[in-house]
């Protein structure tokens, strides 16, 4: 089995990331000037690094996170890179009403929207599970209603610009992996729901797209913080992470892995051999340092 997996993942690999290079090869920082854009969980990580990117292509940024004092940061460094404008909201995707009150200021700012980034996340905890049913219920709040919340009152302005919803997800929502249970339920019902939303957007001919991001382990400091004693691996960087992101979105692409590599090798896998990939992602951490 060892050495299958040394031989098959890596041509896997090989083949998806052709296949993703050829297919955001025709982006143009030209498709992102003067578009009007909503990144949320913006002040850190791969949110932060979207704002940052999408300044430099000199779009309209509307950005919210929990902290007041990051965000207003981030906003100055993007003014400082060229962003048409830059504004934020501060507060809390676990208050039900934050979602439409960042919609509206767009709305109220703009008149219109273009793009509609989610990308926030709640915290969670990487370990087995507890049996703490209130703390799924409370990440499903913000990891998953408050998307289904932000995407249905932004909906409007974005079928009238015909615009493009971008959800970044995980491999966590679609491969089933140990120690991350109800973050892992999150995700998948992230899939799910947007993936059955696209569906009926084609039906309807409502010429707004969805792109879901399914990424692996990225060097976010959340992420190296919450996992890097238990897995094994080395993380991709983030900055690469957010601009691939922007493409998918711009090109409105169905769905971005990343890194193109591993996320697509183990995609594929679980349609070739599911009992393999679960055996190798067993062996990938160090079960010894993850807490019971």
């Amino acid at each position: 089995m060892g050495l299958l997996l040394k031989v098959f993942i890596p041509l896997l690999g090989l083949a998806m990331a052709f296949y993703f290079y050829s297919a955001t090869e025709n982006f143009s920082e030209e498709m992102l000037r003067g578009k009007r854009v909503i990144v949320t969980g913006a002040s850190s990580g791969i949110g932060e690094q979207m704002a940052y990117h999408l300044a430099r292509m000199e779009a309209h940024l509307l950005l919210t996170a929990r902290t007041e004092a990051k965000l207003q940061q981030v906003v100055k460094r993007c003014l400082e890179l060229g962003a048409a404008s830059a504004h934020y909201v501060s507060g809390s995707m676990e208050d039900t009403t934050f979602p439409e009150v960042v919609v509206k200021e767009a709305e109220n700012t703009w008149g219109g929207l273009d793009m509609l980034i989610l990308n926030h996340i709640g915290h969670s905890y990487f370990k087995f599970f507890n049996g703490d049913v209130g703390h799924v219920r409370k990440l499903l709040e913000t990891n998953f209603l408050s998307y289904v919340a932000m995407a249905t009152s932004a909906l409007p302005m974005l079928k009238e610009s015909e615009g493009s919803i971008v959800v970044v997800s995980s491999l966590a929502g679609k491969v089933a992996s140990p120690f991350a249970a109800p973050y892992s339920a999150t995700k998948f019902a992230l899939d799910g729901f947007f993936s059955s939303l696209r569906q009926e957007f084609l039906i309807d001919k409502v010429n707004v797209s969805i792109t879901v991001c399914i990424l692996g382990y990225i060097n976010t400091d959340n992420a190296v913080r919450a996992v890097s004693h238990a897995i094994r691996g080395t993380p991709a960087p983030k900055e690469e992470c957010a601009l691939e992101i922007i493409k998918s979105g711009a090109l409105r692409q169905r769905e971005l892995h990343y890194p193109y590599r591993m996320v697509g090798s183990l995609l594929l896998l679980q349609g070739i051999a599911p009992d393999l990939l679960d055996s190798f992602l067993r062996n990938s951490y160090k079960v010894e340092n993850i807490q019971r």
